[in-house]
């Protein structure tokens, strides 16, 4: 099925279509996986650049190109590359596009990944560029809402926490405008509400969306969707340690509601470990999901799928 863009660098760039066709894929990829391994992309080659740390998106990047038959190549810490010595993102890019057949990229500078795309010679991948977009966290985040909730159309999620500089909620808000009658709760400390790059865009495509610093407020949602207080965001450490614990789920708020939990991970301590044995907390699933969504985006960019 072919996509409408060559490389992924945000979550706007794909229209509904892209969304069906990459969920449909995803499903399919979900039984090669269970099945396996298949060969694919036998012969195809993978180079996974993280400049930032990253433990479940290089994972199931690097999981999904092994699956799918590829191999990989990979970089890891600017400290460890021709970066630190001064080499520009461009360049890197314009020589591993010499040696693979498509890239990913985690780097910690917001507009990176529209740098690497514009001089890519192969399909290129944004796999977070600070507090940017982090798109196939946002695709993977759109896997697990239709399953767990059987449709994307007319849901209502409640976002938790760092939604300032939290590029999951971005990419996933981007998505889920895509869909119709799809409803938006806020929560988080004025300091970190939700971006006007954000709200602007919702305000367009006249989704409905309220703000609240109250997580109670938000727990009649079909989806509750917790992000942890960026501490590497934070210039000022004190300003970080005041609203770290602002929001802390526990079994209690959810065990009788039919809510879906979700978060993208790693947590720190803001879902508590009595949540995970219900059976409405998602969020390994969701991660375990991020295999079939990265299986199908790398056929799907290298014309296989």
């Amino acid at each position: 099925m072919a996509l409408s863009f060559q490389h992924l660098t945000s979550t706007k760039q794909l229209t509904r279509e892209d969304m069906d066709a990459i969920l449909k894929v995803s499903l399919e990829m979900e039984k090669v996986r269970d099945s396996g391994s298949s060969e694919l992309l036998k012969g195809k080659v993978l180079a996974s650049l993280f400049y930032e740390p990253s433990t479940r998106t290089r994972m199931s990047f690097e999981a999904a190109m092994h699956r799918l038959g590829g191999s990989v190549i990979t970089a890891e810490g600017i400290q460890f590359s021709s970066m630190y010595k001064g080499e520009t993102i461009e360049d890197t890019i314009q020589m591993a596009s010499q040696y693979v057949d498509i890239i990913v990229m985690r780097h910690p500078e917001q507009g990176s990944a529209d740098k690497a795309a514009q001089v890519s010679g192969v399909p290129f991948i944004n796999a977070g560029d600070g507090p940017g977009q982090h798109p196939t966290q946002g695709i993977l985040d759109m896997v697990t809402i239709s399953k767990e909730r059987g449709t994307l159309d007319g849901i209502s999620i409640t976002m938790v926490g760092d939604l300032l500089y939290g590029r999951t909620v971005h990419s996933l808000s981007f998505l889920l405008g895509l869909y119709k009658d799809v409803t938006f709760t806020f929560v988080a400390p004025d300091a970190l509400q939700m971006p006007e790059k954000v709200t602007s865009y919702l305000d367009e495509k006249g989704m409905k969306y309220s703000v609240t610093q109250e997580l109670e407020d938000g727990l009649n949602s079909d989806v509750l969707y917790m992000t942890r207080i960026q501490k590497e965001r934070f210039a000022d450490s004190s300003q970080y340690e005041k609203l770290k614990d602002s929001y802390i789920l526990e079994a209690a708020h959810v065990k009788d509601r039919d809510i879906t939990v979700m978060h993208p991970l790693p947590r720190v301590n803001e879902i508590s470990t009595d949540v995970d044995a219900l059976p409405n907390a998602a969020y390994f699933r969701q991660a375990n999901n991020g295999v079939i969504a990265r299986m199908a985006l790398l056929a799907m960019l290298l014309g296989e799928a």
